[in-house]
């Protein structure tokens, strides 16, 4: 009985590591969804301006909502990808790729 204890103590610890290797490889968590948002009339300007959507942001601990607005258009860029998380390394943590124009 005394050699029980120690092999299920290091059977634990075995698959609690296993555990960790399972979460660093699954799917990342999805940003909330977004609410609706209507696109304003665009306001009068003397520069092109392109709509940036409203858009789920990570502090580190919490989301929060930045809302849509026009903007000057300082690329030939036209399409905008929302915040989202990655796995840039399997495994390994996920990673919170901000809001950005492509």
């Amino acid at each position: 009985m005394r050699f029980f204890a120690p092999a299920a103590l290091f059977a634990a610890l075995l698959l609690a590591g296993c555990q960790t290797v399972q979460e660093n490889t699954g799917a990342c968590q999805r940003p909330p969804p977004s609410p609706e948002e209507a696109i304003p009339k665009a306001p009068v300007a003397e520069y092109v301006q392109i709509y940036q959507p409203g858009h789920w942001d990570w502090d580190g601990r919490n989301y929060s909502w930045v809302a849509g607005r026009w903007i000057k258009r300082t690329s030939q860029s036209d399409q905008w990808l929302g915040g989202y998380w990655d796995r840039p390394v399997a495994p390994g943590p996920c990673v919170w790729v901000a809001a950005h124009w492509v």
